[in-house]
């Protein structure tokens, strides 16, 4: 079976981190944010992907071809003009078998092996209270009936979510050949969803199944929520010597931590270094290093130095900050 994984958007929301670090790169839980839906489509079954790059997409080749030993396809999306010109251009890794196309910046709670079971094909979706950001399911008698992307004035409240079981993608494909050829877009892209709304003009029947452990990984508020979630399944490191340590936490075997108390809901990644700090709610990026501080619902990005007193910080790479 074979998985979709588009992840070429630039992440504006999470600068100044996106700057130089891809959106799915980001690390939550000990392992970047692709690491974690990797790991859950190989659970799955899943032995082949295809993984559509844009933005500082070499550095997305380079994590998963070093982490990862199944069959992985690279297609590049140049111009950035929607999800559903996103698929088409990965037709060429698609047969007819079915296939998942699954969006690289969530992280979701479902059972995908028993999604791929059923006979149709399906769209996670979750009920939401302000659907017009979303593209938005109307089901009738277990099917769906339509299909409306970011409408004005929604008449549901299911949205879908990023999940998309396609039983037939060859016609899926057509119909994504037709909608671009007919240059159909919304807020001037070429959505999935549209695509998917030809289908169901064509007569193909397509079911839903619920997610409700749906994680944004969009902005910093939603990407510390989910390290929080992801923290309650990650196993809490062994004792450190002279530090208190609250769980949930993930504290790499790289990192160097001294005389500090750290947790609840804290991440501290790979050659970092915390010493005479408290740390909590909070991110702690590669080999950022942390000293004499008090960090709460903070994020701090790869190599930053952060010395001093400050209580919430959102900081990117290479930075450096005292406060005295």
């Amino acid at each position: 079976m074979r998985a979709i994984i588009p992840v070429a958007g630039v992440g504006s929301r999470l600068r100044p981190h996106t700057y130089t670090v891809p959106k799915v790169l980001l690390n939550v839980a000990g392992k970047p944010i692709i690491g974690h839906i990797m790991d859950k489509i190989i659970a799955a079954g899943f032995d082949s992907a295809t993984i559509i790059v844009g933005y500082l997409g070499e550095l997305i080749k380079e994590y998963i071809t070093a982490n990862y030993s199944i069959t992985v396809d690279f297609v590049e999306q140049e111009e950035r003009l929607g999800l559903g010109h996103a698929i088409y251009l990965s037709r060429h890794t698609m047969s007819k078998d079915p296939v998942l196309i699954i969006l690289g910046d969530t992280v979701f709670d479902v059972d995908l092996a028993a999604m791929v079971r059923g006979e149709h094909s399906s769209l996670g979706v979750k009920e939401v209270a302000d659907p017009r950001r979303f593209g938005v399911a109307e089901v009738k008698d277990g099917f769906i009936a339509k299909l409306v992307e970011k409408p004005e004035h929604p008449v549901s409240n299911l949205a879908i979510v990023g999940l998309y079981y396609i039983k037939r993608p060859d016609v899926l494909l057509d119909c994504l050949k037709e909608m671009i050829k007919r240059d159909v877009r919304t807020k001037n892209e070429y959505q999935l969803t549209d695509g998917l709304q030809i289908m169901l003009e064509r007569g193909e029947r397509i079911t839903t199944f619920p997610v409700e452990g749906w994680y944004d990984c969009g902005k910093p508020e939603t990407l510390l929520e989910t390290n929080r979630h992801l923290l309650h399944t990650t196993k809490t490191n062994g004792v450190h010597d002279g530090v208190v340590v609250i769980p949930p936490v993930y504290i790499s075997p790289t990192a160097s931590v001294k005389n500090s108390v750290v947790g609840p809901y804290a991440t501290i990644a790979e050659g970092a270094t915390v010493e005479d700090s408290i740390v909590r709610n909070s991110i702690i990026s590669e080999n950022a290093a942390v000293t004499n501080a008090l960090l709460e619902d903070s994020i701090i990005g790869s190599n930053a130095q952060i010395k001093g007193g400050f209580k919430r910080i959102n900081i990117g790479d290479s930075s450096e900050l005292e406060y005295y």
